[in-house]
């Protein structure tokens, strides 16, 4: 299949390098820099051009091609650019846009501005921080089988039950898989005599109720739910982040020094209270008892600027901090000097693309640790090496790295063994290197 990308930064980049291997991936992007740099270092075709240009997209075989993702950072670029592939035929198009009042307006329209499939980057990193927020200590959470399934990835501490224990002594909750861990830049597939370390990132899947007494008891939290939310910045990102919050029955609490921005979130966001004010005022934010909240959230205009926010947060004693970044890179620095969680829209916006992108039989996909392993739900069919067989005599034919975590079978979460036997339609939610996930789909 041919596949058009436009716009290479670090979501184009993501998309481009993840579909090269299995499909004919063309590049478009207007930095000449960029085009010279992603020439020698990516496996496609890249072109320096406008994406919104016909002879430019004619060049890259738009023609021929089946799918365009635009992925610029400018909202109205990539939907011109889904419009114009429509004039050439029938391709299928999926934009990335930030504002969700776009989303909302082709949600309301079916087939408006030409495009097939659209994703909101603020709308998906909102999402992700109120999952993180339901589960004590969690760096990362995704949800599979329609919410039955939960994977969490957690930092193991010094002072933590599990730190020392190896995988067979820990494994005391019921429907819970230790599907990695992560060490230093090593990643390992847990065995049962696998023993925990101080700084160790491990990766469980299990049932929800599984994930949140296991999260609950390794950061020796007395409550898992967060109650006191307060978000710095009145961004987008910071705006949508408080109304999901809303939407699931939370009144959170939102700072935004700009007096007209406050205004028109105030009038937006009944059961949220904003504070017009800055949220790097220390002097502030113990006067209002912000040392108090179970969550700050920094989503200011600036990386720089929600470190320090973060950094003042846990100054005065806030016990869980995230941060949202734009620069993927700094995401190690930000928690390795204290941020709990660094999270990024542009990894959220390409892991929900590239999840669109796979197999029929892929129903969702989580990336970890910056898509070194990605935990897939796959259906599986007659054809697939699983089926009608027990785990452990499949085991040879699947690569290393590779960890079947939970199974739905008509609605019911079966907990693997090694005597389970696959059946033609269940779901499987796995664990699996990046590396070798071109083997499995074709296993699968």
């Amino acid at each position: 299949m041919r596949v058009i990308v436009v716009g290479a930064g670090e979501v184009g980049r993501s998309i481009a390098e993840d579909l090269s291997e299995t499909h004919d991936v063309v590049v478009i992007e207007r930095d000449e820099q960029l085009v010279d740099d992603l020439t020698y270092s990516l496996d496609a075709l890249v072109i320096e051009g406008d994406g919104t240009d016909l002879g430019t997209l004619r060049e890259a075989g738009i023609e021929k091609a089946e799918l365009l993702i635009a992925s610029t950072n400018v909202d109205e670029t990539n939907i011109v650019s889904c419009g114009a592939a429509k004039t050439t035929g029938d391709v299928f198009t999926i934009a990335r846009v930030k504002r969700h009042g776009l989303l909302e307006t082709w949600r309301g329209s079916e087939g408006a501005f030409s495009v097939d499939f659209m994703v909101s980057s603020d709308l998906l990193t909102a999402e992700a921080i109120f999952r993180i927020s339901g589960l004590p200590g969690a760096h990362d959470v995704n949800t599979f089988m329609g919410g039955v399934v939960r994977m969490a990835e957690f930092e193991i501490e010094t002072d933590s039950p599990i730190t020392e224990q190896t995988v067979q002594e820990a494994d005391r909750y019921d429907s819970l898989t230790f599907a990695a861990v992560f060490r230093d830049d090593n990643l390992i597939v847990p065995q049962g005599r696998t023993v925990f370390q101080p700084g160790d990132r491990v990766v469980v899947v299990g049932s929800t109720g599984s994930v949140k007494r296991f999260a609950t008891d390794i950061v020796r939290a007395e409550r898992s739910e967060v109650d006191d939310v307060v978000i710095v910045g009145g961004s987008e990102i910071g705006f949508q982040t408080a109304r999901v919050f809303e939407e699931h029955g939370h009144r959170p609490q939102l700072i935004e020094r700009d007096h007209r921005r406050a205004r028109q979130i105030a009038e937006k966001l009944p059961n949220t209270s904003v504070w017009e004010s800055d949220g790097t005022d220390t002097e502030f934010l113990r006067q209002e008892h912000v040392d108090e909240a179970d969550m700050v959230i920094a989503a200011l205009n600036s990386d720089e600027k929600n470190l320090l926010t973060s950094m003042l947060a846990r100054e005065i004693g806030v016990n869980r901090t995230v941060a949202v970044i734009e620069n993927v890179e700094y995401a190690d620095l930000f928690e390795t000097v204290g941020v709990d969680v660094a999270i990024s829209p542009r990894e959220e916006t390409a892991e929900e693309i590239i999840r669109f992108t796979r197999t029929d039989q892929t129903e969702k996909i989580a990336m970890l640790e910056h898509d070194r392993a990605e935990v897939l739900e796959i259906e599986i069919d007659t054809d697939s090496t699983l089926a009608g067989r027990e785990i452990v005599d499949t085991i040879a034919d699947l690569p290393n790295g590779v960890i079947i975590c939970a199974i739905s079978r008509a609605g019911t979460l079966v907990t693997p063994r090694g005597g389970t036997v696959v059946q033609p339609g269940d779901h499987i939610v796995l664990f699996t290197e990046t590396r070798v996930l071109d083997e499995i789909s074709d296993l699968l």
